[in-house]
């Protein structure tokens, strides 16, 4: 039997459906509550790079599905959006093209801003995993309408430097969270962060400096004997308080 590839495994917390979305382009799908709005607005941000293989497009996996769905249960619109996170040849050596996937939110964000039934002034990104570098942008230069910064199991930083040279990837300096919130200080948006207990060293590593150079409001959510991936791969009660403990801290900053 063919082991379900981790990215297409089921969310861990019980949810209900969802309105079919309405589709503001072509990478980009919305999910409206009910009435007339404008309605406040939290974007997801998926992790990566991606592999080219797995066959269905982020914005429909599961996980994703099922965050959109307790987001949108709570009064909330939710767009998720398929961006070009991926490994390209470089000159030297391969480089995470965090250039042009930080182009697609960006422009996501901007359509969703404009669409008649949404709040362009409370808004929220929520960016998992690898997804967490583009973060830098936010933090370091606050849009006045970005009411927070959600951050779930994120890379914080490049593990360039960590890594053999045969196996490094170049990424442009430009995104690098940790200064970005340090440069910020306290004009950062208010971050909410959930944090895993058995992250990978080097990733458990930047989170920890990312929390120290933090200067404005942050939120820990902690998931102690939570992985990387908890959202799929920890069916736990723990891992559904913690769940619902983010969605609710999205709703009120968006209040």
């Amino acid at each position: 039997m063919t082991e379900t590839s981790r990215f297409l495994r089921p969310f861990v917390a019980a949810h209900p459906d969802l309105p079919p979305p309405v589709q503001v382009a072509a990478n980009l799908d919305l999910y409206l509550p009910e009435g007339p709005g404008p309605h406040p607005l939290v974007l997801l941000v998926h992790g990566g790079p991606i592999p080219e293989d797995v066959g269905v497009t982020p914005r429909r996996w599961p996980v994703h599905i099922g965050y959109a769905a307790l987001l949108h249960a709570a009064g909330l619109a939710v767009g998720v959006v398929d961006h070009r996170l991926r490994v390209v040849d470089g000159p030297d050596r391969p480089i995470v093209d965090a250039v042009t996937a930080a182009a697609d939110v960006a422009a996501a964000g901007a359509a969703l801003r404009a669409h008649p039934t949404i709040d362009g002034e409370r808004v929220a990104y929520w960016a998992f995993s690898g997804g967490g570098l583009l973060s830098a942008d936010w933090l370091r230069e606050r849009p006045s309408w970005l009411r927070a910064v959600l951050l779930s199991y994120p890379l914080l930083a490049s593990p360039a430097a960590h890594l053999p040279v045969e196996d490094r990837l170049d990424l442009d300096p430009r995104f690098a969270p940790i200064d970005a919130v340090a440069e910020a200080g306290t004009a950062a948006p208010p971050i909410v962060l959930t944090r895993v207990g058995l992250e990978r060293p080097l990733l458990a590593g930047f989170v920890e400096q990312f929390v120290a150079a933090a200067t404005g409001p942050l939120e820990i959510i902690d998931v102690p004997d939570g992985q990387h991936a908890f959202d799929v791969l920890d069916d736990t009660d723990q891992s559904r308080a913690a769940l619902h403990a983010a969605v609710a801290r999205a709703a009120k900053l968006l209040a």
